[in-house]
């Protein structure tokens, strides 16, 4: 009666491998990327990692409320290994979660600079191209003072 169910341990290892393999995913340095499209399909990673820990929130909320269940019957050392157990791995969660967050958060950042940077980058190639149209036209002749005029004022 002082014991978890089975069903107890079975959650808490999933749980375990799960917040191992995310924390390995989360712990891959960060590159710095020059494409959209691959900062796109980090970010669905990302979201997709997300989606993942929501799904696993519920094993969590069973572990906790089976650790409380379990402290009314247990006897106090008993129980508080197993408080402590959950603590252990409610602070993991609460860390993966945050690194997480922050995680999304940055490159969605860094890809909205991207995508400013990029069309600033078009805007001026673009106006590099008007320029050297106009640097390679004839210049007027000397004496030619309206057309002389016109070109400074384009300068």
């Amino acid at each position: 009666d002082s014991l978890p169910p089975a069903h107890y341990k079975e959650t808490m290892n999933t749980i375990l491998v799960w917040m191992q393999q995310s924390e390995t995913k989360l712990s891959m340095p960060q590159v710095a990327i020059a494409e959209y499209e691959t900062m796109e399909q980090r970010l669905r990673e990302l979201k997709a990692l997300q989606s993942s820990l929501q799904e696993q929130q519920k094993g969590l909320n069973y572990l906790s409320t089976t650790v409380e269940g379990l402290s009314r019957k247990a006897p106090a050392e008993v129980s508080q290994s197993y408080r402590s157990e959950v603590e252990v791995v409610l602070g993991r969660w609460k860390k993966l979660s945050a690194l997480l967050a922050d995680h999304c958060q940055k490159l969605e950042e860094r890809m909205t600079k991207l995508q400013r940077f990029q069309n600033d980058i078009k805007t001026l190639k673009k106006w590099m191209a008007e320029v050297d149209v106009f640097l390679k036209e004839e210049w007027p002749a000397l004496g030619d003072s309206e057309a002389l005029e016109k070109q400074l004022e384009q300068c």
